[in-house]
């Protein structure tokens, strides 16, 4: 899940912290102060249910032709608006048209809650069948959406799910990233950069905030259960983005042999790349998750960034269409959906950005590159 669809006014993430997710807990680690502290080793749903893969949402021949002959209506009422949130808007209007679904609607919250409020009422009197959104705030979202379920509305959600809800009843599904593989993918990247020796500093999303919190987690747990040889030297939190610099910067000078740092998300990475080229320490690497030019740029002309990983948004709004389709005709759709965690590196850029975001790498980028 991109962060910066929903990081960039943390007043209001604030509200998110929900119970999208009820992770597995697998094993204890002291902590300096000598509590345990506890690891998530895979993403769970609201209830604690297995994810679905998104591969497995399909519509048969005979859904497709029932769909079509449905005539029906969709709105995709978003939070605000990103690269990411365009892409999964492309997936989701795509597989909309090839279905035959008209979509009357597409609003942008700008992270308002109110706002977000007032966009589905108005949406409502465009009379759509299926909403696919996110939800800013869990209480007042669900207030809202009770409107459209109440119409008979289907409703598909992305990642936070509304107060109270009810799968099957109040909601087709949510359709989220894999957190847990998106932060394991991270660690492997640091670890194998590393050959498994070294010594790491890891930045975390110090907020209540579902989706920061899991991938962050998982950088750490799987650093500690697969990389032995590997020292985690310094754990600090960032609530603002642009601290990214400052705070590196006071690690590296706490920790001169750091060997990679973990920043939770790409604008934070800008500043974190930065502090390391200011340090002169060309060897350091810097990992990152979500997809930004500046450090594609940094990755590609060899500077500190070394590695990102990244969604399928664009898929991610593919799945969202085909389960507001199927729940119209009926059919039973899974609560809890999931699309991969893909790595970028310098060697797979240019094929990587295209298949996250459809959409071509920056010339800019390219011409580098070449």
């Amino acid at each position: 899940m991109k962060t910066k669809r929903t990081i960039g006014k943390i007043t209001l993430c604030g509200f998110l912290v929900l119970v999208l997710g009820m992770p597995l807990f697998a094993r204890g680690q002291q902590s300096g102060g000598g509590t345990a502290e506890t690891f998530v080793y895979e993403t769970k749903g609201p209830s604690g249910e297995a994810p679905t893969g998104y591969q497995d949402i399909v519509l048969s021949g005979e859904d497709v032709a029932a769909v079509k002959n449905g005539k029906f209506r969709a709105a995709i009422l978003m939070h605000e608006s990103t690269d990411w949130v365009n892409a999964v808007i492309a997936g989701a209007r795509d597989t909309f048209g090839q279905l035959g679904i008209e979509v009357v609607a597409v609003t942008d919250a700008q992270m308002d809650s109110n706002k977000q409020r007032t966009d589905i009422e108005t949406a409502l009197a465009l009379r759509p069948d299926i909403i696919v959104t996110l939800v800013v705030d869990p209480v007042s979202g669900a207030v809202a959406l009770r409107q459209a379920i109440n119409q008979g509305v289907k409703v598909v959600l992305i990642s936070n799910l509304p107060s109270d809800f009810i799968h099957g009843k109040d909601y087709a599904g949510i359709v989220t990233d894999d957190l847990f593989a998106m932060g394991k993918s991270v660690a492997e990247m640091i670890g194998d950069s590393l050959g498994g020796q070294g010594e790491v500093a890891l930045m975390f999303h110090d907020a209540d905030y579902y989706v920061t919190n899991q991938r962050d987690k998982a950088v750490e747990a799987v650093l500690r259960r697969d990389y032995p040889g590997i020292k985690i030297v310094a754990k600090q939190g960032i609530v603002n983005p642009s601290d990214g610099e400052t705070i590196t910067s006071a690690i590296l000078t706490q920790h001169p042999n750091v060997n990679a740092v973990y920043a939770p998300w790409d604008s934070i990475a800008e500043g974190t790349v930065a502090a390391v080229r200011t340090s002169g320490k060309r060897n350091v690497g810097v990992f990152t998750i979500d997809l930004g030019a500046n450090m594609a740029m940094d990755l590609v002309t060899g500077g500190n960034m070394k590695g990102m990983v990244a969604d399928l948004p664009y898929v991610l709004g593919e799945t969202l269409a085909k389960m507001g389709a199927l729940s119209k005709l009926g059919k039973a759709t899974p609560a809890f959906v999931t699309v991969p965690a893909i790595k970028v590196d310098k060697n797979n850029i240019r094929t990587e950005w295209q298949r996250s975001l459809n959409r071509p790498l920056p010339v800019e980028i390219q011409q580098a590159i070449n």
